[in-house]
């Protein structure tokens, strides 16, 4: 072929590349396709994937992680979506069937699934059986029992449950020694605050930075628990000396059962409703909602 010819081809052939183009975007902008669903774009069987991805496994769960992390951190920003946080279950389930060994996968997913809404889906069970499906890959990683019970104590407020998975996380190899006597006093106490301050205080020391920072926003909830008590105590005294509800924090100001207006621990006034006279959080303050199973009964 001449260089003539060659040239000739060339330019035919970018012609018809250019034509297709050009149809094609008519044909989008005038019989524009449906959209695919996000969820078909992810694969719904963690043994396929597996046969898929035949010997980079381990890539492809590094991979799904990160979508996981994606997927919860979009969905806690827009509350807006529907079926928020609907993705990270099977993400989750997807990236451990990947890679049975993935430590952080089971423990940071088991927090994402377990928050309540509005940071995140409220799925204890969803939580309880990721852990368990790690455990059955590796059942003398203590973490994920001591997970296990962490997950009972603050979501599902059953402490025998939280007790029996703590004493199962202390007698297994290389668990941190405070990890006994947390089983014991969960067994006799069931749950309480103090027990659940020196849980999350010992996580502080934790090499995770998501476990620790978990760790200080679950410590500033008990003391807002703790807040919110205290002031209602004040409430309830006025409503029996007056047989009337105070109108607001500052009648009790002024009758001289607080000191000032009440702030939760990250700096936000408390809320109270008058007509039932409940105090509560700012329905806006970053620490809600507050755990149910330390609430006060």
């Amino acid at each position: 072929m001449t260089g003539r010819s060659r040239a000739a081809v060339i330019l035919l052939s970018l012609v018809g590349i250019g034509s297709a183009a050009a149809i094609l975007q008519a044909r989008e902008r005038n019989y524009p396709s449906e959209p695919v669903p996000e969820r078909l774009l992810y694969l719904r069987s963690g043994k396929a994937a597996d046969r898929l991805m035949l010997t980079f496994d381990g890539l492809a769960a590094d991979i799904y992680w990160i979508r996981t992390i994606q997927a919860y951190g979009r969905d806690l920003k827009d509350e807006s979506r529907t079926d928020r946080f609907g993705l990270v279950q099977p993400l989750l389930d997807l990236t451990t069937t990947l890679d049975p060994y993935f430590l952080i996968a089971y423990r940071f997913g088991a927090i994402f699934l377990a928050l309540e809404p509005p940071n995140g889906p409220g799925r204890a069970d969803q939580a309880i059986k990721l852990l368990e499906k790690g455990l059955a890959a590796d059942p003398n990683r203590w973490q994920l029992a001591y997970d296990l019970g962490f997950v009972h104590y603050f979501h599902t407020g059953n402490y025998a449950a939280a007790a029996d998975w703590f004493e199962r996380a202390a007698a297994m190899p290389g668990k941190h020694e405070w990890v006994g006597p947390l089983a014991a006093v969960t067994r006799a106490q069931g749950g309480n605050r103090e027990g659940a301050r020196r849980m999350l205080t010992d996580m502080l020391d934790s090499p995770d930075k998501y476990i620790r920072d978990a760790s200080k926003r679950m410590l500033d909830q008990l003391e807002a628990l703790d807040r919110i008590d205290a002031v209602q105590k004040q409430v309830d005294a006025f409503l029996a000396a007056k047989s009337r509800y105070p109108s607001g924090f500052p009648e009790l100001i002024q009758a001289g059962m607080l000191r000032g207006i009440p702030i939760d621990p990250t700096g936000k006034p408390l809320a109270y409703d008058f007509s039932t006279g409940h105090v509560m959080l700012d329905p806006k303050s970053t620490l809600t909602p507050l755990p149910l199973a330390l609430r006060s009964k």
